[in-house]
């Protein structure tokens, strides 16, 4: 029974579905295939290869650059694929290719389980895992792609295989970390964790003018803090935000939060005791696919007063932030997936939204200046969080060895560069990307 569904332009359905997070993107696919199972995708692959179409692949579609919306092209459309399926005995969840976070919380807190995820539930599973994955559970538990047992993906020649520990070895290591570069994956089986259903967030606002002491402070806790913290910093409108974010027991939280009062004395304190699934809900934004966005990251192995100075001179039209690694991250080795800054301390973004088209150019270049400020103390890059940083980016995300096994592996597994619609690991041999 044919399950897959074609979107052409003009369809009814074909504007909402090619339309993603970032409003700047607005390309036009020549097809849609909307995927309700791994044989649709292997269909779809095999559509785009009979009329040479590019291919892109949705799933959230929370990337910025908007790759996943090839102009002419054919986009995959995984979104109908948004299945959770969990195993609470075992502490195990099979989801599916297309699910969104918030899909995979409200299966796993059912029985007090989760898995390391983001902040806004939105978000499609398979692209944060496939970069790395961030969320407030990676200092206890690592990051997303960490806690990946097993993938099931269809190939660029159309092939469906798992990759595992024992199976695909190597391709299990590309895919926990690598993007979307080696195949469309269709299932994800994560490992749970006991996390109880509560947490914690503790917010300090400063003046951004007299914020530095604050933050030196801020900054030395949060390196020395408990795995359970997650401590968080942002900078927007002329306020420094200092804090973190527990997930557990509340109580912990609490006391912890007495260790913040070195800070200083805020113009607003805010201690949020809430669900974790309402947590994992605070990134949402309620304009959804209305705004118009652009960011860059930068991976930073320490926090110089010169770097704190940098950042409170941002412009106050954009938002900055910084989230601490280490913690189970760094309990990784660097070798043992794609993912491989392992050192990081804090993770940096620079951040826009608006609305007017008008205002695309200058608002870019607020960004691209201030998250230059930042650069000269950065070591690295979160592949998830590149817009259009193109070989560069590339080359910040991964470490020469690092890059040389992807590439290895791309050679492998998708020598024509098929899917080369991402932070794209190049093949070593110039073919054909379609």
């Amino acid at each position: 029974m044919r399950t897959m569904e074609i979107l052409r332009p003009g369809d009814p359905a074909y504007d909402g579905a090619r339309r993603v997070w970032n409003a700047m993107i607005d390309r036009r696919p020549a097809l849609i295939a909307r995927c309700r199972e791994t044989a649709d995708v292997v269909s779809a692959l095999d559509l785009a290869r009979r009329d040479g179409l590019e291919v892109g692949v949705r799933c959230g579609g929370h990337g910025v650059a908007g790759h996943a919306v090839p102009d002419g092209g054919l986009m995959i459309d995984l979104t109908p694929m948004g299945g959770v399926r969990v195993d609470p005995g075992r502490r195990r969840a099979r989801v599916q290719g297309g699910a969104l976070l918030g899909a995979l919380d409200a299966a796993t807190q059912q029985h007090g389980l989760a898995t390391t995820a983001g902040n806004v539930s939105h978000t499609g599973v398979g692209g944060l895992t496939l970069g790395g994955g961030m969320g407030w559970l990676a200092r206890q538990h690592g990051l997303a792609c960490d806690n990946v047992l097993s993938f099931e993906i269809v190939t660029a020649a159309g092939e469906v295989v798992r990759a595992s520990p024992a199976e695909n070895p190597e391709l299990f290591w590309g895919l926990r970390g690598g993007g979307g570069n080696f195949g469309v994956v269709t299932e994800f089986e994560f490992r749970l964790h006991a996390t109880g259903t509560r947490s914690l967030t503790v917010e300090l606002d400063f003046p951004t003018a007299d914020a530095a002491p604050a933050l030196a402070c801020w900054r030395d806790l949060a390196l020395a803090g408990p795995r359970r913290a997650t401590y968080t910093a942002a900078i927007s409108g002329g306020i420094a935000t200092l804090g973190f974010v527990w997930v557990g027991d509340p109580d912990g939280g609490r006391e912890l939060a007495r260790s913040l009062e070195v800070l200083g004395a805020p113009v607003e304190r805010r201690v949020v005791e809430q669900t974790y699934v309402d947590l994992q809900r605070c990134g949402d934004t309620p304009q959804g696919h209305a705004l118009r966005r652009y960011w860059k990251g930068h991976y930073l192995p320490g926090l110089p007063d010169a770097a704190i100075e940098a950042l409170l001179a941002h412009d106050p039209s954009m938002g900055a932030s910084l989230q601490t690694h280490g913690g189970a991250i760094a309990d990784v080795p660097a070798d043992a997936t794609a993912f491989a800054h392992r050192g990081t301390a804090f993770e940096y973004m620079g951040a826009a939204r608006w609305t007017d088209p008008a205002q695309d150019a200058d608002r870019m270049a607020t960004v691209r200046a201030c998250a230059g400020r930042i650069a000269p103390f950065a070591h690295g890059a979160y592949v998830n969080a590149l817009s259009d940083d193109g070989e560069s980016g590339v080359s910040r995300a991964y470490p020469a060895a690092v890059l040389d096994r992807l590439t290895a592996l791309k050679d492998a597994v998708d020598p024509a560069n098929v899917f080369h619609l991402n932070q794209n690991i190049r093949p070593s041999r110039s073919v054909a990307t379609v």
